[in-house]
C-alpha cells in the first residue's frame, strides 16, 4: 500500500485532532477530519484555552516531560502559519508574597530575575506595583481560535477533507480518536479538570505579554488578545461539572486581576466560559492503541503546547503500520 492510498479518519477538531490531521496529511497519509459539531470551535475546550506556549513556566508544577515535549511548540506553530507573539512570560507576585517568586525560580529554568526596573521596562503600567519577578524570554502565546482556523485551512489546502456535523465517522482503515473528555468510556482512566475563563475588554490596561500572577488566593494568567482585550484564567477544579462559570470563580478571577492591575475593575466582561480538560493520573498526554483505534488524549492544560509533539507520535505509529502492511 502506498502512503497516498491510506485512509485515516481523525475524530475531533480540537487542537489535538487538528494537529494530528495536519501532521498525518503532511506525512502522505490521506486523512479525513470528523467533527460532530456543525462548525469549528463548538463544544471544544480548545476554543477557550489560554494559548500559552510556555514550557519552562509549566515546569514549576509539571513533569520534566512537559518541558521537553513543549520545547519546539513555538517553532511548530510558526511553521504552520500561526501568529505567535514571542514576547516571553513575566511571572510576578504581590510584594508580601515575594517568596513565591523564589519558590517558582527553584522549580524552573531558562529565566532571568526581574527587579522593579526590569518589570517597569517590560510592562510600564506595572511600574511601582511589583518589586520582584521572573522573565522567561523564550516563551510566547497565540490566539487559539485564530490558530485552529489556520490549521484547518492548511489541512484542506494539503488535500485533507474536513466534515463537520457528523457523529459517526465513515469507514476508515485507521481511526485516530481525539475526542477529549467525550472518549471517557473508552479511556476510563481519564479524569475531568474543570477550567473557567474570562475575556475582558479593558481599554485602560496596556499589557503586552503573558503575565502569570502568583496571587495567594487564586494564581492566574492574563494573556493579551488584541488592543484592550485580555483572556483571564483559569481555575483548576477536580470536577466533572460542565455547566457555566460560577459566580465564585468569576469573583476570584476578577479580584486577582484587579490586584494585578486596577484597570481591570472597569473592564467589560465580553465572555465567561467553562469546560472540562481531560487528564490522565500523571497529567501527561498519551497516544494509546486500544480497541483498534489510536487515542490521543490527556492534554490537561497543555493542549496547544503539546499537541504538535503528540501528533508526531501518532504519525510515527500509523506510518509504521503502513510500512508493515507494504
Amino acid at each position: 500500500m502506498r502512503r497516498g492510498e491510506s485512509n485515516v479518519a481523525v475524530i475531533g477538531a480540537g487542537v489535538g485532532g487538528l494537529c494530528a490531521a495536519v501532521t498525518l496529511q503532511e506525512s502522505g497519509l490521506a486523512t479525513t477530519l470528523i467533527e460532530r459539531s456543525s462548525r469549528l470551535g463548538d463544544a471544544c475546550c480548545s476554543w477557550i484555552a489560554g494559548g500559552m506556549l510556555a514550557p519552562y513556566c509549566e515546569g514549576e508544577s509539571a513533569p520534566e516531560d512537559i518541558v521537553r515535549l513543549g520545547a519546539d511548540a513555538i517553532a511548530w506553530w510558526e511553521r504552520h502559519g500561526a501568529m505567535v507573539a514571542r514576547t516571553g512570560t513575566l511571572v510576578i507576585a504581590p510584594p508580601r508574597d515575594a517568596a513565591e517568586i523564589e519558590r517558582f525560580a527553584t522549580r524552573t529554568r531558562m529565566h532571568q530575575s526581574a527587579g522593579e526596573a526590569c518589570i517597569a521596562a517590560l510592562e510600564p503600567q506595572l511600574a511601582g506595583r511589583f518589586r520582584k519577578g521572573l522573565f522567561f524570554a523564550d516563551e510566547g502565546h497565540l490566539d487559539p481560535r485564530a490558530a485552529l482556523a489556520v490549521l484547518l485551512a492548511r489541512f484542506e489546502a494539503l488535500g485533507g477533507v474536513a466534515r463537520f456535523g457528523l457523529s459517526k465517522p465513515p469507514d476508515a482503515a485507521r481511526v485516530v480518536d481525539c475526542r477529549g473528555w467525550a472518549a471517557r468510556e473508552a479511556l476510563p482512566e481519564l479524569r475531568p479538570v474543570r477550567g473557567e475563563m474570562l475575556v475582558l475588554r479593558a481599554p485602560d490596561v496596556r499589557i503586552t505579554r503573558c503575565i502569570r500572577f502568583l496571587h495567594p488566593r487564586i494564581p492566574l494568567y492574563v494573556v493579551p488578545r488584541g488592543p484592550g482585550l485580555y483572556m483571564v484564567g483559569a481555575t483548576m477544579i477536580e470536577s466533572g461539572d460542565s455547566s457555566g462559570a460560577t459566580a465564585r470563580s468569576v469573583l476570584d478571577l476578577l479580584n486577582a486581576a484587579c490586584a494585578l492591575h486596577p484597570g481591570f475593575g472597569e473592564a467589560e466582561i465580553v465572555e465567561m466560559r467553562a469546560d472540562l480538560r481531560p487528564a490522565f493520573p500523571d497529567n501527561l498526554p498519551r497516544a494509546i492503541e486500544r480497541d483498534g483505534r489510536v487515542f490521543v488524549n490527556g492534554f490537561y492544560r497543555h493542549g496547544f503546547l503539546l499537541a504538535p509533539a503528540m501528533a508526531k507520535d501518532v504519525a510515527a505509529i500509523l506510518l509504521a503500520r503502513v510500512g508493515a502492511a507494504a
